[in-house]
């Protein structure tokens, strides 16, 4: 699937969009083949987009196995950009529902995005997600905000 994203937000709706909908192909559409990820969740590091990409299957087969939609919704975004390359950070809150639209259960997390212009298409190259940590229990705080 080859997708164009001619500006930054459009990445940001894809990101929201192909969740919602679980579309793992247009998900990663928006990741350059050598995506360097630090997430918070199982794994340390992701590195390449084979690798990212059967993480996000799995991900996405969790939610339809549990009959969810996930929302995502950003807050605190801001975009630093320039001509080729630009800086995301957010915060980022998904919220499961089920098909009637009610809601499960939401956490946030920290976003940080890094972002390159090649041929005039925007593409992630390093995302990093994190949690503030609860020093007492060293646990991760989901909803801090």
């Amino acid at each position: 699937m080859s997708i164009r994203f001619h500006t930054v937000q459009e990445v940001l709706e894809n990101y929201k969009s192909a969740i919602y909908e679980k579309d793992v192909e247009r998900f990663i559409s928006a990741f350059d083949s050598d995506i360097h990820i630090y997430d918070c969740w199982g794994e340390w590091e992701c590195t390449g987009i084979s690798q990212w990409k059967e993480i996000v299957k799995e991900w996405f087969d969790g939610l339809s196995e549990e009959g969810v939609l996930l929302k995502t919704d950003f807050a605190d975004l801001v975009i630093e950009e320039n001509a080729n390359l630009a800086f995301i950070h957010c915060a980022v809150t998904f919220a499961a529902h089920k098909e009637s639209g009610e809601k499960l259960r939401q956490i946030a997390n920290r976003f940080t995005f890094g972002l390159r212009k090649e041929s005039e298409s925007w593409s992630i190259t390093h995302f990093h997600s994190s949690l503030p940590i609860s020093m007492e229990t060293g646990k991760g705080i989901f909803n801090l905000k």
